[in-house]
């Protein structure tokens, strides 16, 4: 069984990343998904794509869910048997916790695919931001996608490219738009890898919050942008998936960046996740209330 973790930061790329992937692949393969929060998104977004996904929330796997990521892999090789394995470790985690347990289940052909993200990554290494935490996603990463650069101009991409590369420079580094790879998984050679004793995820706090439907579509709109505004508090990362007025609707928040797109099926139960600093977490429980 091929096994690929796909770590990065927080609005990097890495569900895009993955159904990208699949959709080009025949190969008989399933999603672990472990979102932070207790409700969570990704996993029915992969669903909805007709993805075999398997969900791990509200924790981390990197650490308070690690026994649980034994088992579940275990459980998933022994109902479904997969050609491949694909970890999706929350954005708050670092790749070294979820590869020591992929050791203790002498798992091998492990490839980490990183993901980063060219319109942020270079600024925020510079200032200082998440240092060991960068450091351990991009030093275990057998394959990194400096993702997003057609949204970056030329001299940051290229700066990021410098960046990572010196950071790690056995690793395969590929610019991509969508984070779509035109290379197939695992990579032919692979390298040993020296366990970093680093962060092994970021301390944010998490809100996750059930939504009832339909709620009006400029309410979910205006929320958004309020958490660029900082009115619940230092949101880094928000996502929702809400029955609106216009009908089913995906919503994303990545570091004062708000994308909006319809979503493929109908939602039952609408839910939204923050991730952030400080976060208003009485205010945000009374948010997004259905339409008269």
């Amino acid at each position: 069984m091929k096994t690929t973790v796909v770590c990065g930061l927080l609005g990097s790329g890495k569900t895009t990343f993955i159904q990208n992937y699949i959709k080009s692949s025949k190969e008989r393969t399933v999603v672990l998904v472990n979102d932070f929060g207790k409700a969570g998104i990704d996993g029915e977004i992969f669903s909805a794509a007709g993805i075999e996904a398997i969900e791990l929330p509200s924790g981390c796997v990197c650490c308070t869910l690690k026994f649980d990521l034994i088992t579940t892999i275990q459980k998933i090789i022994r109902e479904f048997s997969p050609e491949h394995l694909i970890i999706e470790p929350s954005g708050v985690a670092a790749p070294s916790g979820v590869l020591e347990a992929l050791d203790s289940l002498r798992l091998s052909g492990v490839t980490v695919v990183g993901i980063i993200d060219a319109t942020e990554f270079a600024e925020m290494h510079e200032a200082g931001m998440f240092g060991g935490f960068f450091q351990d996603q991009i030093r275990n990463s057998d394959l990194l996608l400096v993702n997003k650069v057609d949204l970056a101009d030329a001299g940051m991409a290229d700066r990021t490219i410098s960046l990572v590369g010196g950071m790690n420079p056995a690793a395969v580094i590929l610019p991509t738009v969508n984070a779509v790879l035109d290379i197939p998984l695992p990579l032919p050679e692979r390298r040993s890898r020296e366990l970093a004793n680093l962060p092994s995820h970021l301390n944010f706090d998490t809100v996750s919050v059930r939504v009832g439907g339909p709620v009006p579509y400029a309410d979910v709109e205006s929320l958004f942008r309020e958490f660029i505004g900082g009115r619940y508090g230092a949101a880094v990362r928000a996502k929702a998936l809400v029955q609106t007025s216009e009908g089913p609707y995906r919503f994303d928040l990545s570091f004062g960046k708000v994308d909006a797109a319809p979503f493929g099926s109908d939602i039952s139960e609408g839910r939204l996740v923050v991730i952030g600093r400080e976060l208003d977490k009485e205010g945000l429980q009374s948010v997004l209330q259905p339409a008269p």
